[in-house]
């Protein structure tokens, strides 16, 4: 949906005195409330393939003030850093056993975590060979390109 057809359902839901639209167009669907103020609030277009990728920086931009408290574990030792953007997993399954542990040898090459992306599980493999010293995320939390998810001592 382009910006003016978006424009254009915003000037209406504020001229018409409706408290709130909904329209869904293919895969994507906006909705459009009044809340009592002047202005209109637009939620984001909702696509299946791509809106966990555009709310993604939104959500870990608030996390993002949580990995200074672990910043003392990072320089111990190597940082396995995520190669994509999208959800980290520690199992391979709800209720399996983690691939790794705290405190647990790694072998460069060995599977310790899983990454979806676009609905794709992605098997995260170690960089080299060493001690997990630390897990930097939760499980079940988004990722960015890049970001640190394992220290490896």
């Amino acid at each position: 949906m382009d910006l003016r057809k978006l424009k254009t359902l915003i000037d209406l839901v504020q001229q018409s005195g409706i408290a709130e639209l909904e329209i869904t167009e293919g895969e994507e669907k906006v909705r459009i409330s009044r809340f009592g103020a002047p202005g209109a609030q637009l939620s984001a277009p909702q696509q299946v393939a791509s809106s966990a990728i555009a709310m993604m920086p939104a959500e870990t931009a608030d996390k993002s003030a949580e990995p200074p408290e672990a910043a003392p574990a990072e320089p111990e030792g190597h940082q396995l850093k995520s190669p994509m953007v999208g959800t980290f997993y520690r199992s391979s399954g709800p209720g399996a056993k983690p691939f790794v542990e705290v405190g647990q040898t790694v072998k460069s090459g060995e599977t310790v975590c899983i990454i979806e992306a676009m609905k794709l599980l992605n098997e995260i493999e170690a960089d080299q060979d060493g001690v997990i010293k630390s897990i930097l995320v939760e499980n079940g939390q988004p990722v960015e390109y890049g970001q640190p998810l394992f220290v490896i001592g």
